[in-house]
């Protein structure tokens, strides 16, 4: 009987520890259910919108940059890249970070007139991305031709989502999301 007790013992506990601990994670498994990857991401069409504000943001399974525009937004080019470099002048713009990406929104930064609709105080330091899990700096690449640039650098090169979202009011705002893992 002993000898009974002792085995239905040990079977119990291998049962149970097969219960109680998880199995391997599957390759098909991504962080948070996101599925992005980190390949270019684009859309076609030119904004006669102006870029208005950039600024960014920290959620459960992303960090969030969003660009707004005072009207529809059209096209867009996001795209890791080994550096940043300044519209018009192919400048580096230096970034914190293990990766780039650099963001193009075919929007200017300035009206019909050559008028400034958005002029960042500090072009390298556009949101403070301190304590950030995935951002390490948001930085002012320039307006050029109707182009705008902006330099994202990241922990690391990590999935990533681009979007637009209509309003507020008659605006609308392009969305960059970044991953924290892959």
């Amino acid at each position: 009987m002993k000898k009974f007790l002792t085995w239905l013992t040990a079977i119990m506990l291998a049962a149970g520890l097969g219960l109680l601990l998880p199995g391997p994670a599957s390759a098909s498994t991504s962080y948070c259910g996101l599925t992005w990857g980190s390949l270019v991401k684009s859309g076609e069409g030119m904004s006669s919108a102006s870029v208005t504000g950039v600024r960014a943001g920290q959620h459960y399974c992303f960090d969030r940059m969003v660009v707004d525009l005072n009207g529809p937004a059209a096209g867009y080019t996001v795209k890791y890249v080994p550096q940043v470099v300044q519209d018009g002048s192919g400048l580096p713009v230096p970034l914190r970070g293990g990766a780039r990406l650099q963001v193009t929104v075919n929007a200017p930064a300035y009206d019909a007139g050559g008028n400034p609709t958005y002029s960042p105080a500090d072009k390298s330091e556009l949101s403070n991305v301190a304590g950030y899990q995935t951002f390490r700096q948001v930085a002012y690449a320039g307006s050029f031709e109707g182009y705008t640039s902006l330099g994202l650098g990241v922990r690391a090169r990590l999935p990533f989502r681009v979007f637009t979202l209509a309003g507020p009011d008659d605006g609308s705002r392009l969305v960059i999301d970044v991953a924290h893992y892959w």
